[in-house]
């Protein structure tokens, strides 16, 4: 379909060209890679990234390219990314919250205090000079869109996002296509902290104010604390405290602070979801045991942290026959054994069973009331250990 439409747009006199390869080695990075070698693009001094289900609007090459015209030393311009089937379900809503989050609060920060922030890998455009300066693209992780931003930071180019030029794009909607996304998006950049601290705080290039916010805030924090921070404190610190005798937890330090400033960030990130911040951040719990996974398996450096999953997205309803008919044809049959290990995470429904029980003790022997979160909390486990948050395609 992509390369009909280019043979239109080529046979009216359109400078446009279909290019495709037929390995996966280096994946993304190494599609990026081979693309900048072709002679017509080596005639280009900039380069716009979108991924397939990208959708950008016909003026945004005329909104975005005049940043770099008129700013020699700025290397990537970053749109915002708004979200065409934010609607569909729960699921997709509850990631609009944490994306629009992270593009109002970090990039944001990021790009106005600081002038570095991880580039999102797509719906940006790079300055091909700045590019070529910091390496080009690199397959070491499956995070190559950061690590192209944080080599081209440390030459001393600087990045900008603009939080009004916005491309459409889709989230999504299974839970298992949300998971392996997540992993994948935790994973990498926590692998590539590993083997970029030492560069970063080497670099002579820029300020020991600016290495201090790469090294600590934008990977220390946000990539490594944040997560696993959430899930020891309220996954298995308050359970456990609540089965010992005699230890009581400050009620404000554990709910009432960080339950206020959770929900002051979603009203200014998603006001239109300030009713869903509970169940947002119970999600956000749930998902923290995944991504602690994920992040020690970064920072660890294991094999299987540069494995790279395609985040399978449904479209709109005439993919998702297509996607079900395929499946139906092609899926070997599968026992009643394979097909809920299929649905189940093993995982998640064991950490909602041990939060259900330090509950029920709780309610039976403590004065407090915690066990209303840790019931509370026991369920979105098991909703999620169940597969029964976001779109389900059926399995054969």
């Amino acid at each position: 379909m992509v390369e009909k439409e280019c043979v239109r747009w080529a046979s009216e006199g359109i400078n446009i060209k279909y290019q495709s390869r037929n390995t996966r080695e280096g994946f993304k990075a190494g599609a990026l890679k081979e693309g900048m070698e072709y002679g017509y693009v080596k005639e280009c001094q900039h380069v716009a990234i979108f991924d397939s289900d990208f959708q950008p609007d016909p003026d945004f090459l005329q909104r975005a390219v005049p940043f770099l015209l008129h700013n020699p030393d700025l290397a990537l311009v970053q749109a915002r990314w708004r979200f065409v089937n934010a609607d569909e379900c729960l699921l997709t809503r509850l990631q609009e919250m944490s994306l629009d989050y992270h593009f109002i609060a970090e990039q944001e920060v990021g790009s106005s205090v600081h002038e570095f922030f991880g580039f999102n890998g797509s719906g940006g455009i790079w300055r091909v000079a700045a590019m070529k300066e910091a390496g080009g693209w690199d397959d070491r992780t499956t995070a190559e869109d950061m690590d192209l931003a944080i080599r081209a930071a440390l030459q001393g180019w600087k990045l900008l996002y603009v939080g009004n030029l916005e491309v459409k794009s889709e989230l999504p909607s299974t839970l298992k296509a949300f998971r392996s996304q997540q992993y994948r998006w935790f994973c990498g950049p926590n692998n590539l902290f590993r083997k970029t601290m030492m560069d970063i705080a080497r670099s002579k290039k820029i300020s020991v104010w600016k290495k201090i916010y790469m090294i600590y805030n934008f990977f220390v924090v946000r990539k490594i604390i944040g997560h696993t921070c959430i899930f020891f404190s309220y996954c298995i610190v308050l359970p456990l405290t609540i089965l010992v005798a005699g230890v009581d937890v400050p009620k404000g330090g554990a709910v009432f602070v960080p339950c206020i400033i959770t929900a002051i960030n979603v009203a200014l990130s998603t006001p239109r979801s300030l009713h869903l911040v509970v169940v947002w951040v119970l999600f956000e719990c749930v998902m923290s045991f995944h991504l602690t996974k994920a992040i020690f398996t970064g920072l660890l450096g294991a094999k299987s942290a540069n494995e790279w999953l395609v985040t399978q997205k449904v479209g709109d309803s005439a993919m998702r026959k297509k996607i079900e008919s395929e499946a139906s044809a092609n899926a070997p049959k599968r026992s009643l054994y394979q097909l809920i290990r299929s649905r189940i995470l093993l995982s998640e429904v064991g950490f909602g069973m041990f939060l259900f029980m330090s509950g029920i003790y709780g309610f039976l022997f403590r004065n407090d009331y915690y066990f209303i979160y840790l019931f509370i909390q026991a369920f979105m486990y098991t909703v999620v250990g169940f597969g029964f948050l976001g779109k389900i395609i059926p399995i054969y």
